[in-house]
């Protein structure tokens, strides 16, 4: 008796068919792509899929299990939200069942811990996203992109990419994101987004690929602070801001929240005052300010916005030490009409330069404000709680004087 193929089976069929037809050449792999919105189970198996069938192409990766072929190692770092650079319950459920699609269809794959000495040991490096897919349609979708890069060479071997349908689906941030002050998308994370995205034989994005040894030591840093593991959660954040490949937003911040948690006040502050002058120095700064609803006064709540006044100081006295000039920029989420937003937003930037002017005296005449309401919502939910926080921030832009 003959029976139907399941329809996201045959998604998977036209996804790896080309691809197994053209790795059986001499050329570079292409990146599979399917835009058919699918659950996010059948997405998560056609991104994978696609992705190790290219990967036939490299010399012994997927041969039979032979006593004489070893293992290909491959580290897994994180995967993040596109838009917001940040980790959520989607990418946490994405990176786990991929990983578990790897290790239960292809055996010839050994998945290494993420950590300092298997950066030597493994040959690949496997990075991935979600991107929120903007559309009219009431239903919501993302794209999941994966890739991987060699270790040895950087160049991407792989990249694949899939749609998915948000079916209630998890977004809120997790712990170390939901607290963080700050948009931590600099350009490292920017370069892991790029690195996802990459076709295969080309480099991977060398912001984020030439810091890959900081990889380890930011991942256990966040695990253990999501694990409210603060102490162990600050050294490990110390440690990887010693090296070279640690001057990131995100480590910074974790020595800010860490410091933070653990009532240490003044460090905290001092590490504040780190993360704004590198965000300064890359010429934008995105800080979760929130506000009472259709108001210009602060969250009510001290536990929220008791940091604010040192938030503020810090990056008056940064700006001011590097003798910059700022547009001050506020931003407001999906919520209410345009109109209402676009006048609340520019209400929020001129009460944020006018404390900053009376922090410092130094940027009178070098700030200005102006507000977008929700053009430029990074998460765009609408939802108004922690899911769509970075929604409702303000930016700081270094502009010329």
């Amino acid at each position: 008796m003959n029976h139907p193929i399941p329809s996201w089976t045959l998604h998977v069929l036209r996804v790896l068919v080309p691809a197994t037809l053209l790795l059986a050449g001499c050329g570079t792999p292409v990146a599979t792509s399917d835009t058919n919105e699918l659950p996010f189970e059948q997405a998560v198996a056609v991104a994978t899929d696609g992705l190790i069938k290219q990967t036939q192409k490299l010399p012994g990766f997927l041969a039979k299990m032979e006593a004489k072929v070893s293992k290909k190692g491959l580290l897994v770092d994180p995967m993040i939200d596109a838009s917001s650079g940040q980790q959520t319950g989607i990418t946490r459920q994405l990176e786990q069942q991929v990983t578990d699609r790897l290790r239960k269809n292809y055996e010839q794959i050994e998945i290494l811990p993420l950590q300092p000495a298997n950066l030597a040991k493994a040959e690949y490096l496997l990075t991935g996203t979600t991107t929120r897919v903007q559309t009219d349609k009431p239903a919501r979708a993302f794209n999941i992109n994966l890739a991987i890069t060699d270790l040895k060479t950087g160049k991407v071997v792989a990249q694949s990419t899939a749609r998915s349908r948000d079916e209630g689906l998890d977004a809120t941030p997790t712990p170390y994101y939901r607290d963080s002050p700050v948009l931590v998308k600099d350009k490292v994370v920017e370069g892991y987004v790029r690195t996802s995205e990459t076709p295969p034989g080309k480099a991977a994005d060398p912001a984020y690929f030439e810091r890959i040894a900081a990889a380890p030591a930011i991942a256990d840093a966040t695990n253990a602070y999501n694990n409210e593991r603060y102490q162990e959660s600050l050294a490990l954040y110390t440690s990887a801001a010693s090296t070279p490949a640690g001057e990131q937003i995100r480590v910074l911040n974790g020595i800010y929240l860490a410091n933070w948690k653990l009532g240490k006040t003044a460090e905290a502050e001092e590490a504040f005052g780190k993360v704004v002058a590198l965000g300064l120095a890359s010429r934008n700064l995105g800080v979760k300010f929130l506000f009472n609803p259709g108001t210009t006064d602060f969250w009510s709540d001290p536990k929220v916005s008791g940091q604010y006044g040192f938030w503020l100081r810090q990056i008056a006295r940064q700006a001011a030490a590097a003798k910059a000039c700022m547009d001050v920029v506020g931003h407001t989420s999906k919520t209410g009409s345009e109109a209402v937003n676009d006048r609340l937003s520019k209400q929020r930037a001129s009460y944020i330069k006018e404390r900053l002017e009376k922090e410092s005296s130094e940027l009178a005449g070098r700030l200005k404000s102006s507000g977008v309401g929700f053009h430029e919502n990074i998460v765009g939910t609408g939802t108004d709680d922690v899911r769509d926080a970075l929604d409702r921030r303000v930016e700081f832009k270094v502009t010329a004087c």
